[in-house]
């Protein structure tokens, strides 16, 4: 268990509460941040807000502050009622704090340096059975974008049976699952024996699917490998070497579109998205469904010279990872971050089929908060 953190010094002033930690560690607290942030003005049952920021002061000032028992009391001049806030949700909450460990992101690039064993692993018996290691998984899978299921049984009905250990299955256009599988005259050239270059899947869809899973069912021994590679990584390797190439693909709106008999489906994104924060926060690529991009004549050749470095990336073998999926693997996969493709096989000669399906993004991140919080409360005394 992480220990709790632990205060060394603590300054008031009327507009802000500094805190130095024993670790060295200084945080700073607005008096209007702490005042927005009273305990009892949130539903004790829920934990909602009760209040608007119309309802508070508009420049509140710290009388006095004082911590015992890992509590710090804060009084504030011309209000009788103060407030209490315990110092581990202060320090979870400081800026610039620890933040949530699938909220951080381990990049990997050099990929043939990589193999499958330097993923998270686990058996469908161990996730049903074993809590910790689950969350384990579930957590790595958040941090690296991608993790593997063994020992799944090589029916078609195991997939949706089994992730409801990782998330909510979302059902498109192409059902609650889909075969990947070569058929005559494909809609998608998915289900064809063609190779596929690393893509993300459906950028034309909005929202745009947050996680894939695919089932190896019937695994090809003649080509058919699966190819994987770290969209951030490639993102921030294109900002570190050519900053040019970076911006342009951040900040020009793309255009995807998919038609077929029973949809047309269109949305404009950027191949490269970035936070707020300004962070790699997710990779849309798919040469496959690109529609034609409007942009004007003059900054066209920016932006194809951009476009073509960062495809020349995707191309590199270097950064990717290669591998067969056995039957009965289930591989699991951040699709805003982690492309993916394969190589040609020939169904005449071997058959290849995998299932697969869509889950939203958000379950899967709740999925692991929720495992988590259960643990913790299990080990919590009574």
């Amino acid at each position: 268990m992480p220990s709790r953190p632990a205060l060394s010094r603590m300054v008031a002033a009327p507009e802000c509460l500094t805190i130095v930690w024993q670790d060295g560690r200084t945080s700073e607290f607005a008096s209007l941040w702490l005042r927005d942030n009273v305990p009892e003005d949130r539903d004790p049952h829920n934990g909602q807000r009760l209040i608007d920021i119309t309802d508070l002061p508009e420049k509140p000032r710290i009388r006095s502050a004082a911590a015992a028992n890992g509590v710090v009391r804060i009084d504030w001049e011309d209000e009788s009622r103060g407030a209490c806030f315990e110092l581990e949700w202060l320090a979870t909450h400081a800026f610039g704090g620890q933040r949530r460990a699938e909220l951080a992101p381990r990049a990997w690039l050099e990929g043939a340096l990589l193999a499958t064993r330097d993923f998270a692993w686990a058996s469908l018996a161990a996730a049903r059975e074993d809590s910790r290691a689950r969350l384990t998984w579930l957590t790595r899978l958040l941090q690296d974008g991608l993790a593997f299921l063994s020992g799944v049984p090589a029916l078609e009905t195991a997939l949706l049976e089994t992730m409801p250990l990782v998330g909510r299955v979302l059902e498109t256009n192409y059902g609650l699952t889909f075969d990947v599988r070569s058929v005559p005259q494909p809609e998608n050239l998915a289900y064809s024996d063609l190779g596929l270059g690393l893509h993300t899947d459906n950028p034309y869809r909005d929202p745009v699917p947050g996680f894939q899973a695919l089932h190896a069912l019937i695994a090809s021994s003649e080509g058919g490998e699966s190819l994987f590679a770290d969209g951030f990584a490639l993102a921030e390797h294109l900002r570190a070497t050519d900053p040019d190439a970076f911006a342009q693909l951040t900040s020009t709106a793309v255009p995807f579109h998919y038609r077929s008999r029973d949809a047309d489906l269109y949305a404009e994104r950027p191949l490269i998205q970035l936070s707020v924060r300004g962070e790699v926060m997710a990779v849309h690529y798919n040469s496959r469904s690109i529609a034609p991009v409007a942009v004007a004549a003059r900054a066209s050749g920016a932006f194809y010279t951009a476009y073509r470095r960062f495809a020349a990336l995707l191309r590199d073998t270097r950064f990717q990872l290669n591998m067969r999926l056995g039957a009965g693997t289930v591989v699991v996969f951040d699709n805003q971050r982690i492309l993916h493709g394969r190589t040609a096989f020939s169904s005449a000669r071997q058959p290849r089929h995998l299932r697969g399906c869509y889950l939203t993004r958000d379950s899967v991140y709740s999925e692991t908060a929720l495992l988590r919080r259960q643990l913790a409360a299990a080990q919590t005394p009574a």
